[in-house]
């Protein structure tokens, strides 16, 4: 969902992201991970933009991952493979605080290879860099703020200033999905307008993903249980052929007091 999120901030909000991180406003268009060489490692959490001098590279992460440095110098020599003449930048963008080494890493280093990229931790970000922009909004509830709670509310009151009212529930969605990260749901609810919320393409996401998300546990489920009436079933055969509890609990992963339940309620 996070990963989801971001995509769809950098890629709807492209100018405000170029601003913060390019430094200005470059026009940023998407680049499929299709373009590029050979497949991605993590499409899920790859987001490429472009204009005709320069690729961005962005992947925002709510974990700590070992394997980010790797990452980096792969893609950058993807992209140079595929486009030599155009510059690049690469940054991880941190959303969740946490005190491992592995946020702190902005290099890939084997043998004499080198590659360096930017790290953000957004908890060290002041909040101010994410008050300006319509599109980095949904990030300052996660900047290096005393109260999250006063800080959404700021965003929210921002958000509502946003005239297009397309923009404004997509920006209420987005905010609300990453303050989660920080806060409450009750405190989100109160601070963000739900209405807005339901009208954006955001909610519709959230919706679909818990459906199927529903489903996926239904079948884990099913299956569980198909499995355990299995192991039933053949305990009562074992139990018929005068096996003993303590056996066939060995031999069907079913504990003694199940064995010993199945026993008594089906006893002839």
């Amino acid at each position: 969902m996070f990963d989801n999120i971001c995509k769809f901030i950098a890629e709807t909000f492209a100018t405000d992201l170029a601003t913060w991180l390019l430094g200005k406003p470059v026009d940023l268009t998407q680049l499929s991970p299709k373009e590029l060489s050979s497949e991605p490692i993590r499409a899920d959490a790859l987001i490429l933009l472009q204009s005709e001098e320069v690729i961005l590279h962005l992947e925002f992460q709510t974990q700590p991952d070992a394997s980010i440095p790797f990452r980096m110098a792969d893609y950058r020599l993807r992209v140079y493979r595929r486009f030599p003449q155009k510059s690049m930048q690469q940054v991880v963008i941190y959303l969740t605080q946490t005190k491992s080494p592995e946020v702190y890493k902005d290099r890939f280093e084997i043998d004499s290879l080198q590659h360096e990229f930017r790290v953000i931790r957004l908890w060290e970000q002041p909040t101010a860099v994410f008050l300006g922009s319509a599109g980095l909004l949904p990030f300052a509830v996660l900047s290096n703020t005393n109260n999250q709670a006063t800080t959404l509310q700021r965003v929210a009151d921002e958000i509502n200033k946003v005239a297009d009212k397309r923009m404004q529930s997509n920006l209420t969605a987005s905010t609300a999905v990453l303050a989660g990260l920080v806060l409450k749901q009750e405190v989100i609810q109160r601070l963000l307008r739900q209405d807005i919320m339901r009208e954006s393409v955001i909610y519709q996401l959230i919706r679909t993903e818990g459906k199927q998300e529903g489903i996926q546990q239904g079948i884990q489920q099913g299956m569980q249980q198909g499995i355990q009436e299995g192991k039933q079933e053949i305990a009562l055969n074992l139990l018929g052929e005068g096996m003993t509890i303590e056996a066939i609990a060995r031999v069907t992963g079913l504990s003694v007091e199940v064995v010993q339940k199945l026993q008594q309620e089906y006893q002839p």
